[in-house]
Protein backbone atom coordinates (compact mmCIF):
# COMPACT_ATOMS: atom_id res chain seq x y z
CA UNK A 1 0.00 0.00 0.00
CA UNK A 2 3.03 2.58 0.42
CA UNK A 3 5.02 3.78 -2.70
CA UNK A 4 8.50 1.86 -2.56
CA UNK A 5 11.50 4.44 -2.76
CA UNK A 6 12.19 4.26 -6.39
CA UNK A 7 9.24 5.44 -7.29
CA UNK A 8 9.49 8.11 -4.48
CA UNK A 9 13.03 9.04 -6.06
CA UNK A 10 10.96 9.48 -9.64
CA UNK A 11 8.41 11.51 -8.12
CA UNK A 12 10.67 14.09 -6.23
CA UNK A 13 12.98 14.01 -9.76
CA UNK A 14 9.70 15.03 -11.48
CA UNK A 15 8.29 17.35 -9.68
CA UNK A 16 11.34 19.23 -7.57
CA UNK A 17 11.19 23.26 -8.14
CA UNK A 18 15.27 22.66 -7.60
CA UNK A 19 17.68 19.89 -6.88
CA UNK A 20 17.54 18.27 -3.60
CA UNK A 21 14.20 19.80 -3.44
CA UNK A 22 11.76 17.34 -1.15
CA UNK A 23 9.66 19.35 0.70
CA UNK A 24 8.19 22.01 -1.24
CA UNK A 25 4.34 21.67 -2.29
CA UNK A 26 4.70 20.50 -5.17
CA UNK A 27 6.71 16.95 -4.08
CA UNK A 28 4.29 16.81 -1.42
CA UNK A 29 1.04 16.85 -3.33
CA UNK A 30 2.57 14.46 -5.57
CA UNK A 31 3.51 11.64 -3.32
CA UNK A 32 0.40 11.96 -1.74
CA UNK A 33 -1.60 11.55 -4.34
CA UNK A 34 0.53 8.52 -5.21
CA UNK A 35 -0.35 7.17 -1.96
CA UNK A 36 -3.67 8.23 -2.17
CA UNK A 37 -4.17 6.33 -6.00
CA UNK A 38 -2.47 3.29 -4.34
CA UNK A 39 -4.79 2.92 -0.92
CA UNK A 40 -7.78 3.61 -3.33
CA UNK A 41 -6.98 0.86 -5.55
CA UNK A 42 -6.31 -1.67 -2.34
CA UNK A 43 -9.90 -0.93 -1.59
CA UNK A 44 -11.40 -2.26 -4.70
CA UNK A 45 -10.16 -5.88 -3.26
CA UNK A 46 -10.95 -4.71 0.40
CA UNK A 47 -13.97 -2.88 0.90
CA UNK A 48 -14.50 -3.46 4.47
CA UNK A 49 -11.01 -2.44 5.70
CA UNK A 50 -12.11 0.86 7.51
CA UNK A 51 -8.92 1.22 9.47
CA UNK A 52 -6.74 1.95 6.48
CA UNK A 53 -10.31 3.72 5.17
CA UNK A 54 -9.32 6.21 7.74
CA UNK A 55 -5.98 6.99 7.28
CA UNK A 56 -6.90 7.84 3.31
CA UNK A 57 -9.57 10.45 4.24
CA UNK A 58 -6.39 12.34 6.72
CA UNK A 59 -4.24 11.75 3.37
CA UNK A 60 -6.65 13.15 1.47
CA UNK A 61 -7.13 16.27 3.57
CA UNK A 62 -3.64 16.52 4.42
CA UNK A 63 -3.53 17.00 0.36
CA UNK A 64 -6.07 19.58 0.25
CA UNK A 65 -4.44 21.86 3.06
CA UNK A 66 -1.46 21.69 0.94
CA UNK A 67 -3.27 22.41 -2.37
CA UNK A 68 -5.31 25.79 -0.07
CA UNK A 69 -1.79 26.66 0.82
CA UNK A 70 -0.05 26.88 -2.62
CA UNK A 71 -3.66 28.48 -4.23
CA UNK A 72 -3.45 31.06 -1.54
CA UNK A 73 0.52 31.96 -2.13
CA UNK A 74 1.09 31.21 -5.37
CA UNK A 75 -2.24 30.84 -8.14
CA UNK A 76 0.13 29.85 -10.96
CA UNK A 77 1.67 26.98 -9.44
CA UNK A 78 -1.25 25.65 -8.09
CA UNK A 79 -3.23 25.43 -11.63
CA UNK A 80 0.33 23.95 -13.34
CA UNK A 81 -0.06 21.43 -10.54
CA UNK A 82 -3.39 20.16 -10.72
CA UNK A 83 -2.85 20.07 -14.30
CA UNK A 84 0.08 17.70 -14.21
CA UNK A 85 -1.17 15.92 -11.70
CA UNK A 86 -4.87 15.23 -13.26
CA UNK A 87 -7.16 16.31 -10.09
CA UNK A 88 -10.24 18.09 -10.58
CA UNK A 89 -9.99 21.33 -9.02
Amino acid sequence: MSITPERKSELLKEYATKAGDTGSPEVQVAILSERIANLTEHFKGHKKDNHSRRGLLKLVSQRRRLLDYLKEREEARYTTLITRLGLRR
